[in-house]
């Protein structure tokens, strides 16, 4: 059996009229060649030219036309809050972190370590179940995954001087 495939990604608001829903995580929205099911449990199989950041309200564009919503999935995150929210929002930048930013917290992965951090930092660290939508990158839309800047890393250890 041939499954229905998707070569393109039609971006949020530059579609409409979508024929089913699939929902992800953020790590499941970082994807090239994955073969995905909808929620009236389709399979298709996405196959795109490069490894792609999909965002919430994205629509895989199956190769007869249909159109696969993109929902972002509620998942276990970390609700950050305090009275510098700025300097917090630094100090996760600076980890490259992915962040959901809003008026009043912020959002990232469940990461002990990070709610560690935090917390000595004065944040007020909170347990959320919810859907993560973080910043893309610099430009709109990609992520902040790694922490490689495209220079060398080595054994001198990790400096941000350029």
């Amino acid at each position: 059996m041939t499954l229905p495939a998707s070569h393109t990604l039609r971006r949020a608001g530059d579609w409409s009229g979508a024929y089913d829903l699939v929902v992800l995580t953020y790590d499941e929205r970082f994807l090239r060649r994955k073969v995905l099911a909808t929620a009236h449990d389709e399979a298709f199989l996405v196959d795109l030219a490069q490894t792609t950041s999909v965002d919430q309200r994205d629509a895989f564009e199956l190769a007869d036309g249909r159109l696969i919503e993109v929902i972002a999935a509620e998942e276990s995150l970390l609700e950050v809050s305090g009275d510098d929210l700025v300097r917090l929002a630094w100090h996760i930048g600076n980890r490259h972190t992915p962040a959901q930013i809003e008026a009043g917290r912020i959002l990232i992965q469940d990461d002990h370590v990070m709610a560690d951090m935090l917390e000595k930092l004065g944040a007020v660290v909170r347990k959320v179940t919810e859907p993560f939508t973080p910043e893309g990158g610099a430009y709109g839309h990609g992520r902040t995954h790694g922490h490689d800047h495209s220079h060398s890393h080595g054994p001198e250890g990790h400096d941000h001087a350029h």
